[in-house]
């Protein structure tokens, strides 16, 4: 874990969902923490439960269908989220945490303009008169990194490119002066030169205001750009977990290595491109033991087994009986 004092803190987390199946688990026994000011990326596939993680940190899954497990802890400064009051939820969601979402289309209402939306979510006291707020909202999006806030502000969304209106989402929960940023797929719907203004400008932010950043993504090449440490997910849990080097650079669980090897090298053009063999489990159907073992070319009988704990390798944590344990 960090040695930095930490802001957030999820212990054990479970998280299941009610289907016509019946009841599938999708995030199991999740821990981890982030300090204050540092940048944690959870890493992994789609549907291995990194988007359950976040929602449930902010208390929006589905009521009628997600369930979070007794015995689950998610703690913002020493405070029990999980127990909170409704009315306490709503102080943190776009306070105390701000929220940046995948698909800002999809995330900003149609019907109003940019700076209203904005405005919304500014939180004030004494409350700014009209000339303060709209002063607030401009400063804000200029912070975001547009460079003609006020037009933007009168801007409907579908006036705005997809990274202008990404920035809107960021000014957005910057508003309440959050201490921790949680972005969820903040650049996949976006093209690669404005992934990597979004990358910079949340860098940038971070280190002005000290924020606490939750990154999620599928990307290795995004956790290279704003991660401090890596948490890699796979099939509801973490497998590996340590600062970004080392994970990204010399990982120890055999689904990191596939991961990263299956990565394309700039300076080696044509070369074939490594895969992991099987296919990623159905969701909620996994395998006894330690579940990628399936897939995995150094299995052995107890893996199937036994779900090994996360131990210390050289560089990082991971979950694996094949890994040498190394005292630190």
């Amino acid at each position: 874990m960090t040695s930095i004092p930490s802001l957030l803190q999820v212990r054990d987390l479970a998280v299941s969902f009610r289907t016509e199946a019946g009841t599938a688990s999708v995030v199991d026994g999740v821990s981890f923490e982030v300090g204050a000011g540092e940048a944690l990326c959870l890493l992994g596939e789609s549907g291995c439960g990194k988007s359950t993680v976040a929602l449930s940190i902010l208390r929006l899954l589905p009521r009628e269908a997600g369930r979070v497990a007794e015995g689950s802890s998610i703690r913002l400064g020493g405070e029990e989220l999980l127990s909170a009051s409704p009315e306490r939820m709503r102080e943190v969601r776009g306070g105390e945490i701000g929220i940046v979402f995948q698909e800002p289309m999809t995330s900003l209402n149609p019907l109003l303009r940019a700076g209203d939306q904005v405005a919304e979510a500014v939180r004030s006291d004494p409350p700014l008169d009209r000339a303060g707020l709209r002063q607030r909202v401009e400063a804000l999006l200029e912070q975001a990194g547009l460079p003609d806030p006020r037009s933007v502000a009168g801007a409907w969304p579908h006036q705005l490119s997809g990274g202008m209106r990404q920035r809107v989402m960021i000014a957005m929960a910057l508003a309440g002066e959050p201490r921790l940023l949680i972005a969820d797929e903040p650049t996949s719907a976006l093209d690669v030169t404005v992934q990597s203004a979004i990358l910079e400008l949340l860098n940038r932010l971070r280190r002005e205001r000290e924020l606490a950043l939750l990154m999620i993504t599928h990307d290795p090449a995004v956790a290279s750009r704003v991660a401090d440490r890596v948490a890699v997910m796979y099939a509801g849990r973490i497998v590996e977990e340590g600062p970004a080097d080392a994970v990204l650079g010399c990982p120890s669980h055999p689904y990191t290595i596939g991961l990263m090897r299956s990565i394309p090298d700039p300076a080696r053009p044509g070369t074939r491109l490594a895969s992991i063999p099987g296919t990623v489990p159905s969701i909620g159907h996994w395998p006894s033991g330690c579940r990628f073992h399936p897939r995995c070319e150094r299995s052995e009988p107890r893996c199937g087994e036994l779900y090994p704990p996360m131990r210390d390798g050289p560089a990082t944590r991971a979950a694996c009986w094949l890994l040498k344990e190394t005292p630190r």
